[in-house]
């Protein structure tokens, strides 16, 4: 793979995005932040993923991995579309802060009922859309889930097991009432979505999306191909996902993802991989491989279990997954997220693939001078982190050290800051968190990505994701879109460490 060129870029979820209508959207502020980052010189905007979120409200735990989240619909799209009145477009209003996703459930998708109830589906376009087949699964998944709550393992026999026949007939009944509402979010997410991605594109601005490895249980991939997980005759896990011990927890993580039967798609030449590459090809310029590491060996724990800790380690795909998808993949810019337990697998399939890797500051000073995420340890084949959305931000991390321990590590943070040249100076934990932008920016890696929580030095409140804890996360917020200050601060710094693309070639990926 080409060495890539030096950029800069700025993570932060549609969620975080500030706004009335409770959770960040499709709408201004997306195009605002778009202008935020023009002025900065920002390359890259980097977000988790689109889909609907399902148990937990995790981006990673979604309904349907190539859904759009409706959540993310912009109201007043709707309300422009003579789809809602004033008064029910005000009904979106919701406090500002962090996302209430008890009371936008309970909103949001009454509003979008509303909305559909005016909508003309015999719509040429809608019509098309709908025809396509893309979202079946997805629309008649949702309604049998509208119809019987709980979950797929739990819907009568004959949709447990899709049998032709019922399932027939289960469309027909509800095709106006839920299928087609369904085909709608998806519709005018999809729409919403290639007109911010377009504005987004003109002011040479690319999105990195990403690509959670795993599936949820409860999901209409899940339940649409069963022969492609490690089922029991029951469809029922027999193995699901996590990883053992690490950093983030003494007793691993139990995400409980349905495992992939990787022999079963070889046997399909990988056509449902295929199509989802396709689909991540279509909504962004770049892909973020989520958990990197188990398409070499992943952990696979007993169906059951309460800890992550009895879990063993089976073969991955390798490069026979990235072979069967060289086209799907052609001009698609793609990060290896290659956190956590590596080891020579791993790195020799990112090597083979040739994909930039990942390095997290937070992680970096821990004393040992062959830390491989230190500054003088990488290689320009990266892309470097302050933190990631599992991290606590760089201010929280740094208020909960101790004295003595902050103390060391500013005398690590200087030493690496010195090894690139830099002598910025710090003090306080606020200035450090600066001072650790400044480190990622100087390093030798040439995509630098910073949260935008660390750009605003924001603490433990603004924190995304604590994994391991099931309930509380991804509501993060920005209460203000970040200012002309800001947007200028980072203009300077991008421009000193030579990561400004202006009259540079347009893709630094090539």
């Amino acid at each position: 793979m080409a060495k890539i060129e030096r950029s800069a870029g700025i993570l932060c979820h549609i969620s975080s995005l500030p706004g009335k209508y409770g959770i960040g959207n499709l709408g201004k502020e997306a195009y605002e932040f778009c202008d935020f980052l023009h002025k900065a010189h920002i390359k890259y905007w980097q977000i988790l993923p689109l889909a609907q979120t399902g148990y937990g409200d995790s981006p990673y735990q979604s309904v349907c991995v190539n859904s759009g989240n409706p959540y993310f619909i912009d109201p007043r799209d709707l309300h422009d579309r003579h789809l809602l009145d004033d008064n029910e477009l005000a009904s979106c209003e919701m406090p500002e802060g962090p996302v209430d996703y008890g009371t936008l459930y309970k909103k949001r998708y009454e509003i979008l009922q509303t909305a559909y109830s005016r909508f003309n589906i015999k719509d040429p376009d809608f019509v098309a859309f709908v025809e396509s087949g893309e979202f079946e699964d997805y629309a008649l998944f949702m309604s049998l889930k509208s119809m019987y709550l709980g979950t797929w393992d739990t819907f009568p026999e004959a949709y447990k097991r899709r049998e032709n026949l019922a399932l027939s007939e289960f469309k027909e009944n509800v095709y106006r009432t839920d299928y087609c509402f369904w085909l709608f979010t998806q519709y005018i997410f999809e729409q919403e979505w290639e007109k911010l991605k377009a504005y987004a594109n003109s002011l040479g601005i690319k999105i990195i999306g990403d690509i959670p490895l795993y599936v949820a249980n409860d999901s209409a991939d899940a339940w649409a191909n069963p022969d492609l997980f490690l089922m029991d005759e029951e469809l029922k896990p027999t193995k699901v996902a996590g990883v053992p011990p690490d950093y983030f927890s003494a007793t691993g993580q139990l995400w409980g993802n349905v495992l992939y039967d990787w022999d079963a798609m070889e046997k399909k030449d990988f056509g449902w991989w295929k199509k989802r590459i396709m689909k991540a090809a279509s909504l962004y310029d770049g892909i973020r491989f989520d958990h990197f590491r188990g398409l070499d060996r992943f952990y696979a724990i007993p169906y059951g279990d309460k800890t992550a800790e009895n879990g063993t380690w089976m073969d991955g795909p390798k490069t026979k997954l990235f072979e069967a998808l060289k086209e799907e993949m052609e001009g698609l810019d793609v990060i290896a997220e290659d956190l956590g337990n590596i080891d020579d697998g791993v790195i020799a399939l990112k090597e083979q693939c040739g994909y930039p890797g990942m390095a997290i500051l937070l992680f970096a000073f821990d004393g040992s001078p062959d830390n491989p995420y230190l500054p003088e340890n990488i290689t320009e084949n990266t892309v470097i982190y302050t933190g990631t959305h599992d991290n606590d931000t760089a201010l929280g991390f740094l208020k909960n050290m101790t004295s003595t321990q902050f103390k060391g590590f500013k005398k690590m943070l200087r030493a690496a800051l010195k090894t690139e040249g830099e002598e910025y100076p710090f003090v306080s934990r606020e200035e450090a968190v600066s001072a650790l932008c400044v480190c990622a920016l100087s390093s030798k890696a040439n995509l630098a990505v910073l949260p935008i929580q660390d750009v605003l030095r924001q603490d433990n409140s603004c924190r995304m994701n604590t994994p391991a804890i099931m309930m509380g996360n991804w509501r993060y917020r920005l209460t203000e879109m970040p200012t002309r200050v800001d947007a200028a601060y980072l203009r300077l710094l991008v421009k000193r460490f030579n990561r400004d693309p202006k009259d540079k070639p347009d893709d630094i990926f090539s």
